[in-house]
């Protein structure tokens, strides 16, 4: 039997998904309800099988390789495995300079 993980999602996370589906919800609630509901699915897998998404390439560039990522496109999920625990920190546009949204975000919250 496979062991379960606790997946604990970050408040920047929740606020990032919650930005995603309000300005998808504006031109089509029916397709912000199916994105939620990829997006969690996703979320959800890391459950059972945390070590599914790679290592984020922008920071193992820089020699940091605790962060990993699931792709959503066109959305990149970012957590970190820590024991038996799962944290989602943020849900970012692939589309934006990633590395500087996630520098950021990362190093200013220490």
């Amino acid at each position: 039997m496979t062991s379960k993980y606790n997946v604990i999602w970050a408040d920047v996370a929740e606020k990032d998904l919650i930005g995603i589906i309000e300005y998808i919800s504006e031109e089509s609630p029916q397709n912000a309800l199916k994105i939620l509901k990829k997006i969690r699915q996703k979320a959800h897998d890391l459950y059972v099988l945390p070590e599914k998404g790679r290592v984020v390439p922008e920071l193992q560039d820089q020699g940091i390789v605790q962060y990993r990522e699931l792709i959503i496109t066109p959305w990149r999920l970012i957590y970190r495995i820590s024991g038996r625990k799962i944290y989602i920190l943020s849900i970012i546009d692939s589309r934006r300079n990633v590395e500087d949204v996630l520098l950021t975000r990362f190093f200013n919250q220490q």
